[in-house]
């Protein structure tokens, strides 16, 4: 038995001749076999400065080079990044059809299913044109009827049946 250096930690540690001979690196452990395996490096996480391991696929391929601890990391950055006019979903700021309706004395609870919590009120466009933001084209809606209307067919055709029944 000779003595050998770990390649990761520097250890010394014992190993049989015929086991140097044969490796080319030498490690005291399994964990610095690992280690020594990463072809990787360590990066900061663009948002709350930790250190993370990041691996070469990894590091090739980011395109914005901004690298993150988790997904809770990134989309909190996300979150802060995308607000007023950088959110892909900004439209100028012509967001007020919402408090246009809360100012009348419509009831404020779901058209459909009758749900008031605030929480889960959204507006909805009748006629789908987001530009169109008269009294008489905006309903609230619950979130889940809200889905419901703008991607199933029968949905959409029972609420323009309660609309044209409610409006005559």
């Amino acid at each position: 038995m000779k003595w050998a250096s770990c390649d990761c930690c520097g250890k010394e540690f014992r190993r049989k001749k015929s086991q140097l001979k044969l490796a080319v690196k030498h490690y005291c452990s399994i964990a610095c076999a690992e280690q020594g395996r990463r072809k990787g490096k360590m990066v900061e996480c663009f948002g709350c400065k930790e250190l993370v391991y990041k691996s070469l696929k990894d590091l090739k391929r980011s395109v914005s080079k901004k690298y993150f601890c988790s997904k809770a990391c990134a989309n909190i950055w996300l979150g802060i990044q995308q607000r007023a006019e950088n959110s892909p979903n900004w439209a100028g700021g012509k967001s007020s059809y919402k408090n246009m309706l809360k100012r009348t004395d419509i009831k404020k609870s779901c058209i459909l299913c009758k749900r008031n919590d605030s929480r889960f009120l959204c507006v909805h466009h009748i006629d789908k044109n987001r530009e169109n933001n008269r009294i008489k084209n905006l309903v609230w809606l619950c979130r889940n009827c809200h889905f419901l209307i703008h991607n199933y067919r029968n949905e959409m055709y029972q609420f323009l049946e309660k609309i044209k029944n409610d409006r005559c």
